[in-house]
């Protein structure tokens, strides 16, 4: 399944839509301003919440959540050492690890289970700057989750460039 993603540069919240190659909306990417904290849900074309991603308010280093049904799902966070490049990891909720590593700032990164890749994310593909692509390379793949983990790598790498 290949999307592609197009960002919003201005605006109140950072709503964006994720589409299919055949320019269909498949996901909406919906941004909360005004929050203490990083928020956003992931919704389908009805508009309708598949999950839900925000930063956790106290925690040593900076973690994202990603919720579905009011249920943890997954929990987002760079790796203590990471020197060549940009690594996070996701735990899930029983326990599994997926490793992303890759320029998260470039959006040139993949998200990978025990050295298997699932999903490429990157702009190599395409030409316009705030345009790229979600390859998600397993048929049986949480769609959703793999977005959201994206969202959630890029919002925790601006942050530390920020910082």
């Amino acid at each position: 399944m290949r999307l592609l993603v197009r960002e919003r540069l201005f605006g109140i919240g950072d709503d964006y839509w994720i589409e299919d190659t055949d320019g269909r909306k498949v996901f909406l990417v919906d941004g909360k301003a005004m929050r203490v904290r990083d928020t956003f849900e992931l919704k389908d074309p009805q508009g309708r919440v598949l999950v839900e991603i925000r930063q956790k308010l106290l925690s040593l280093r900076d973690t994202m959540l990603i919720e579905r049904d009011g249920e943890q799902l997954a929990k987002v966070k760079k790796k203590h050492l990471s020197l060549l490049r940009n690594h996070y990891r996701v735990t899930l909720a029983d326990g599994t690890e997926l490793d992303v590593s890759g320029k998260i700032l470039d959006r040139e990164f993949a998200v990978d289970y025990d050295g298997e890749l699932l999903a490429q994310i990157s702009r190599r593909w395409l030409s316009v700057r705030d345009t790229y692509g979600i390859d998600i390379v397993r048929d049986d793949a949480d769609a959703s989750l793999l977005i959201a983990v994206a969202v959630c790598v890029i919002v925790l790498a601006e942050k530390e460039q920020d910082d």
